[in-house]
């Protein structure tokens, strides 16, 4: 009553060995699959934490860097400041980690609320009365009257192109993983678990327990078996190319870390831009907000101080050469797997499974 290894001599199985044994390679393949993209999904998985954490690095830095702006130059509104740059880079954070917002709304919140502190505390450093009302009517004045010029625009184009790379980078090797796991747990066919056992247990039933399948033969059975993994093939050479482009174009023109470490002096500008600005920016805010109480005497003009450029070059370095390190790195070792799928059957076929160095092996039917 045997289904697969029917054979003309006598035999030593059931038809519940059969069983047991389709079981047996069905698991056994799955642990071969694992083992194949387990160095691959250790590299993929262990560069996405070092890519983030070469970000976060980053992104601490540049705020810090930011946040130094207001503390030697902008002093009066330094305290308040904090909170709208810790919040505009934890919105490049979630951007750069796949988070539904855009680069744009990030930046402009952020000015909307730098506005009401340049306005009371620069501009118009005597208004004592700073309303909820009156301080949404800035925010909200911010985006008709543009106090702050080109420059708040300028942020958003150079963070813009940078930042996408980033993204697409941090998007793409989440969807790396995925691929691998799911063709880790690729269901076998029936078909393909009675060719499986004919090649590595049928043997067995003749007692034949030391002889091995043919080399030929296991890649036939392999190709017949893997067929739907190894046809990611081509997508998985498209998907190498993809990330050699991305970590191209963060080295490239839209270097992320000149970017990030750009934000200071653009916003730096930008403040300068209202305050010389700053009589016209009065009149039309007080037309639409009206006029809040003032305190007498002090002037907007003497609060324009230049501002220092805060080195941190060396620890800005490391973190640079860092990240840039890990995409060489990463990369180099992503090419090196763009025939992972086309070779599978092969890699499976090699080492233990098959003969190599014997003048018998099993070819299905007998021994040869």
């Amino acid at each position: 009553d045997l289904q697969i290894c029917q054979h003309r001599a006598p035999t030593c199985c059931t038809k519940k060995m059969e069983e047991s044994y389709q079981a047996a390679v069905r698991r056994e393949r799955t642990q071969s699959i694992q083992t194949l993209n387990f160095e691959l999904k250790y590299m993929i998985v262990g560069h996405i934490t070092a890519f983030q954490e070469a970000f976060e690095s980053l992104l601490r830095f540049a705020e810090n860097h930011t946040s130094s702006l207001f503390e030697t130059a902008y002093r009066p509104m330094a305290k308040e400041a904090a909170e709208p740059v810790k919040e505009l880079f934890t919105d490049i954070s979630l951007y750069i980690l796949g988070a539904e917002t855009t680069v744009e709304s990030a930046v402009l919140r952020f000015f909307d609320s730098l506005f009401p502190l340049v306005y009371s505390r620069l501009i118009n450093p005597g208004i004592t009365d700073l309303s909820e009302d009156y301080t949404e009517c800035l925010r909200l004045t911010r985006q008709d009257i543009n106090p702050f010029g080109r420059y708040s625009k300028n942020v958003v184009t150079e963070l813009s192109k940078s930042l996408w790379a980033s993204r697409m980078l941090s998007q793409a090797l989440s969807l790396g993983i995925e691929v691998i796991n799911t063709t880790e747990h690729a269901a076998l066919t029936k078909e393909c678990s009675k060719a499986l056992v004919k090649m590595q247990y049928c043997p067995h039933c003749q007692g034949l327990t030391l002889i091995r399948p043919c080399v030929g033969y296991c890649l036939n059975v392999m190709r017949g078996c893997l067929a739907s993994v190894s046809e990611l093939d081509v997508q998985w050479r498209e998907y190498i190319s993809t990330l050699e482009y991305l970590t191209n174009e963060m080295a490239a023109s839209h270097d992320l870390e000149i970017a990030l470490m750009g934000i200071r002096n653009s916003i730096n500008e930008a403040i300068l831009h209202a305050q010389l600005n700053g009589p016209q920016l009065s009149a039309t805010v007080d037309k639409v907000c009206g006029q809040p109480r003032q305190q007498e005497g002090i002037l907007s003009a003497d609060n324009i101080v230049p501002a220092k450029e805060v080195t941190g070059a060396q620890t800005f370095v490391m973190a640079h050469a860092s990240l840039n390190n890990k995409r060489r790195e990463f990369i180099n070792y992503m090419k090196r797997s763009r025939t992972f799928y086309a070779s599978i059957a092969e890699r499976l076929c090699d080492g233990d499974l098959v003969m190599r160095d014997s003048s018998t092996c099993w070819n299905g039917e007998d021994v040869v």
